[in-house]
């Protein structure tokens, strides 16, 4: 296996699935000829040519149409928008048409349509550049939602989207681009909807995905040199939910922690926290907690954004909590 980067293996996932079937085809804002605002489709016009990886104007919401109705003809659309924050401009498309047309149509129309981009907060880019909008589509159904945390499940995942008959929201973590790691040169799928522990433990299960799965690997570090043992568990796609690792884990440990990078309103984390207590109540030893961003806007100034976002020292106290060990 090759050590690639998370921005690579995205990259590799969308020429395969562009060289395996001429269907599939890219389109957003910078795409091309600038070769992505991350740089993920670096190579892709010089390989496809215009007629499949196509440079479109600052208009989301007449891009993601034009994808959703080249997936009712048959095509398989990549819809890229530079940030998901983006995609609220295209929202109408997304949940009124691409979520609901295969039902309203009597299974006419399936609508074969990932869109995808960066998600959550970067470095220093302010309120409306750093939003995380997983549970507004997760909300919705007719979408699935998936949020690879690493290259590898990044490169599975975006090729089990691609070829998905259903529109899928392919949301990547905005601050994991550069980051590395082992990605099988072969033919490599991940099934939508299925979970993973990233790491093993037997304290406290942290349920996490995207950003925060680096963040509770690096509190469960931690945790560890203080003799506790946290197990992380990453569902990788939030809808479909893989019920069954993060059950399974709890029962094992018998505390929760969630942690997101979203708002605590309303928060996806809250769907996860309700279904461990409904299904794991005789089994945990303290309340579900949850870790999530400060209930604000993001900031512009670096020490304050630290601030909003959760670190490894936050989930760390909410795991002493639970544990009542504070």
């Amino acid at each position: 296996m090759a050590t690639i980067s998370y921005r690579e293996a995205l990259n590799q996932a969308i020429r395969e699935e562009m060289e395996l079937d001429e269907r599939v085809f890219l389109m957003g804002e910078e795409v091309g000829y600038y070769q992505g605002a991350y740089k993920v489709s670096q190579g892709l016009l010089q390989r496809f040519s215009e007629r499949r990886v196509i440079d479109a104007p600052i208009a989301e919401m007449g891009f993601a149409g034009v994808g959703i109705g080249a997936a009712m003809v048959g095509l398989r659309p990549i819809i890229e928008f530079m940030t998901f924050n983006f995609s609220l401009v295209a929202i109408d498309q997304i949940v009124n048409n691409a979520a609901k047309i295969y039902q309203m149509s009597a299974g006419q129309f399936p609508i074969p349509i990932v869109f995808r981009g960066p998600g959550g907060p970067a470095v220093q880019v302010a309120s409306q550049h750093s939003q995380a909008l997983e549970s507004f589509y997760a909300h919705v159904p007719g979408l699935k939602v998936v949020m690879p945390s690493s290259p590898a499940d990044a490169k599975g995942l975006l090729k089990s989207a691609v070829r998905d008959d259903n529109p899928v929201i392919f949301i990547e973590g905005e601050t994991l681009y550069n980051s590395t790691g082992e990605v099988p040169d072969e033919e490599y799928l991940i099934p939508i909807g299925k979970g993973e522990v990233k790491r093993a433990g037997s304290h406290v299960t942290l349920v996490a995905w995207s950003a925060m799965v680096q963040v509770c690997l690096a509190a469960a570090e931690k945790l560890a040199a203080q003799g506790i043992e946290a197990e992380v568990v990453d569902p990788r796609t939030l809808r479909p939910l893989d019920d069954a690792v993060i059950l399974e884990s709890v029962r094992k440990t018998g505390r929760c922690v969630i942690a997101e990078i979203g708002w605590p309103m309303a928060g996806f984390g809250a769907e996860v926290a309700y279904r461990v207590q409904r299904e794991c109540l005789d089994q945990l030893d303290a309340p579900v907690e949850r870790v999530t961003s400060d209930d604000v806007p993001m900031p512009y100034a670096l020490n304050l954004e630290k601030e909003v976002v959760p670190q490894p020292d936050d989930v760390i106290a909410a795991v002493k909590k639970v544990l009542y060990l504070e």
